[in-house]
């Protein structure tokens, strides 16, 4: 399972030097002003303007110097070109060939620099960039729809995932070109997945509309301000498509994914690698390969080329995955892929590589897995924690199996620990249009997960940007106390050791394919609120067992505390976005972060002051948390006692009863339309891709 757009930097980077760099500025940034910071300069908005007796004159720009860094990148995505001001690395202002980069993933491709000068097409983008820039709003029949989908596209603003091919062999570079390849037609069948090749057609021609169709995979608008807004839409008058994997009609209900749980036939309809089909009025459920079986063939044949061209003997594991993924994409069988894929690891490959259907959010039922691909490098840092942590195993889920008592019984567990790897590129499911995934416990399915021999990886360079680690400190310190923020660190450590505890519950108490009274968690919970449930087991983990490692000596004290703050902040950015998807579907991440805030708001942990005045410099906001460390582990001990009981006992009615208390607004105390208020000020983070030399 993955931890979607946790907020961490890479455990390397230390960042806390990049804040003193930034400027003071009386200017603050909010989502009005849309795309991230410009270079090492503080968040801006636009500023009340003076009279304009006292006004200076400014002289006017030029040349390419005329559109700062944070207004380049988003007028580029505005008019959908795959267009990137990386940094203004020497600080002049002026957008330079060697700071600019080509973006993977759009309909077109870019070739902005060359020479070192600046190409014809990048000065003619540049132009339209600029007329952009000083349009007016829209106007017209049109213009209200419009004018959504631009503040949509400013509500998330873009981050770079930048990789540098220097140094790198010719074998690397050819397995690159295949990656990238394989990476659109994941691309492709998950758009048939998403039903998005049968509404193509129907997107409205303006950059913004299709902007938004790529960049959200979806007709509708995708980011928290506007999922909700029927009228943002980029085909005019359209609804979202339904997804490909359920019946168009059978979508129309939206409750159908709750009448699944009552048919006769649900266990068959539900398996995760096929598409329900209405075949005169019987639902029938048919094989990824017999739906999408031309697609699946494009991605074998291409699996079989990258195995060939991976003639380096150390890089044999990662021939014998491709081939077996090849015979997977052919099949619709992944268990052997699976059983080839765990022999790989951060020791025996430099490289990690996953391509397969496997996570269900996607969907509406939380069922379906879904096509994608992440291709990384690999981060050897993690070898130490493992080796420090991997003696502990046993050790673990025999203090979670006492915790829980009956019916729950220890078992052997033999799960890797998480590898640390920075990621190239993701496709398919992985390249969200909100955040990223920064840790992921696979397969979800089949003897490799139920025997604890799947994988784990952290994603250490999502988030560790400059830009990113300045607004989540922003973010922050618009809800945290003074005090509270002085456990709040900048560089990776805390959050990158709660995603790996986070990602190891996964595989300890009830489990992947753990059954109670011969049900799994889907059977008894249904998709959705089964997969929010063991997220927040996951989830309760990365609280709950610090202060076991801590013991062990793993970690210090001010880990725990740096590890707690770090713990808040994620919850609260997941709780700004929202309980519900438009569908009605549960997010599963922000109502395990309503839940787990609330009860430690509830134990006295975490503490909610009305009158507090946050951290942010020249905040006049009123109310800011407060934490009590001295309550923690007592209460942390009791939430995730509740949480594996409830999942080991599949207790339905007890996962109903703490979302009813703590996710449904009008029940919950924690103050969620603050957080949504204060947080919703800063844009999202849409990662984008580039390959540079």
């Amino acid at each position: 399972m993955r931890n979607v757009a946790r907020l961490l930097a890479a455990a390397l980077v230390l960042a806390a030097g990049c804040e003193k760099e930034v400027p003071d500025s009386p200017l603050e940034w909010t989502s009005e002003s849309g795309g991230p910071l410009a270079s090492a300069s503080a968040p801006v908005k636009k500023a009340t303007a003076k009279p304009a007796t006292t006004a200076a004159p400014v002289e006017e720009k030029k040349g390419y110097a005329r559109l700062d860094r944070a207004t380049f990148n988003k007028m580029a995505q505005r008019l959908n070109q795959p267009l990137y001001w990386a940094q203004d690395e020497n600080k002049d202002g002026t957008v330079d060939p060697s700071e600019v980069r080509s973006l993977l993933f759009y309909p077109t491709e870019g070739k902005w620099a060359s020479g070192g000068k600046f190409t014809d097409d990048f000065a003619a983008t540049y132009e339209k960039m600029v007329t952009a820039s000083k349009a007016p709003e829209p106007t017209g029949a049109d213009g209200a729809r419009q004018k959504l989908l631009l503040a949509e596209l400013d509500a998330a603003g873009s981050v770079l995932v930048d990789t540098s091919t220097k140094g790198w062999s010719e074998e690397d570079m050819k397995l690159l070109k295949h990656m990238i390849t394989t990476a659109h037609l994941i691309d492709d069948l998950h758009a048939k997945q998403l039903g998005l090749d049968k509404v193509a057609d129907k997107i409205a021609k303006d950059p913004a509309s299709q902007s938004v169709f790529r960049r959200d995979w979806s007709v509708r608008c995708k980011t928290p301000r506007f999922e909700k807004t029927q009228a943002c839409s980029a085909a005019p008058g359209m609804d979202d498509a339904p997804v490909d994997v359920w019946p168009a009609d059978m979508q129309k209900d939206k409750g159908f994914c709750k009448k699944l749980e009552e048919s006769k036939n649900k266990k068959d309809l539900t398996t995760p690698f096929s598409v329900v089909v209405d075949e005169g009025g019987k639902l029938t459920a048919k094989g990824y390969d017999k739906v999408y079986g031309d697609g699946m063939k494009k991605v074998a044949d291409e699996l079989k080329a990258t195995a060939a061209d991976v003639t380096d003997p150390k890089e044999a594991p990662l021939a014998d995955y491709l081939n077996a993924a090849a015979k997977a994409f052919e099949t619709n069988k992944w268990e052997p892929a699976d059983e080839k894929w765990a022999k790989m690891n951060a020791r025996n490959s430099k490289w990690y590589v996953r391509v397969a259907p496997d996570e269900v959010y996607w969907e509406p039922c939380s069922l379906k897995a879904g096509f994608h691909l992440t291709f990384a490098r690999i981060n050897t840092s993690s070898l130490d924690l493992q080796d420090k942590l991997t003696p502990l195993q046993q050790e673990i889920e025999d203090e979670l199996a006492k915790l829980i008592g009956d019916p729950y019984k220890s078992r052997k567990v033999t799960f890797h620990l998480p590898d640390f790897i920075d990621i190239v590129l993701n496709a398919g499911d992985d390249r969200d249009a909100i955040g990223a995934t920064v840790g992921q416990s696979l397969p979800n399915w089949g003897p490799v997960a139920n025997e604890g021999r799947g994988r784990t990886v952290a994603m250490t360079n999502l988030y560790s940007d400059p830009d990113s680690l300045i607004v989540r400190r922003q973010k922050a310190a618009a809800l945290l106390t003074a005090d509270a923020m002085k456990d709040y660190v900048d560089e990776g450590g805390p959050g990158l050791l709660g995603t790996v505890l986070h990602e190891a519950t996964h595989n300890l108490g009830p489990a992947h394919e753990y059954k109670y009274k011969g049900k799994k968690d889907d059977e008894a919970f249904g998709g959705d609120l089964a997969s929010m449930m063991e997220e927040l087991k996951a989830q309760s983990g990365a609280y709950y067992y610090l202060y076991l490692v801590q013991e062990k000596g793993v970690i210090k004290e001010e880990d725990i505390r740096r590890t707690l703050v770090d713990n808040l902040v994620w919850g609260l950015g997941h709780i700004s976005r929202g309980m519900y998807t438009d569908s009605g579907q549960r997010k599963a991440y922000s109502q395990l972060a309503a839940i787990q805030v609330g009860y430690l708001m509830d134990e006295g942990v975490f503490v909610w002051d009305p009158k507090a005045t946050p951290a942010a410099k020249g905040s006049t906001d009123k109310g800011a948390f407060k934490i009590d460390y001295s309550k923690a582990r007592d209460a942390i001990t009791k939430m995730m006692k509740l949480v594996a009981t409830i999942k080991t006992k599949n207790d339905k009615a007890g996962a109903l009863e703490l979302a009813d208390k703590y996710v449904e607004e009008k029940s919950s105390n924690v103050p969620q339309a603050t957080i949504r208020e204060r947080l919703l000020r800063f844009p999202q983070p849409n990662f984008v891709y580039a390959i540079s030399e």
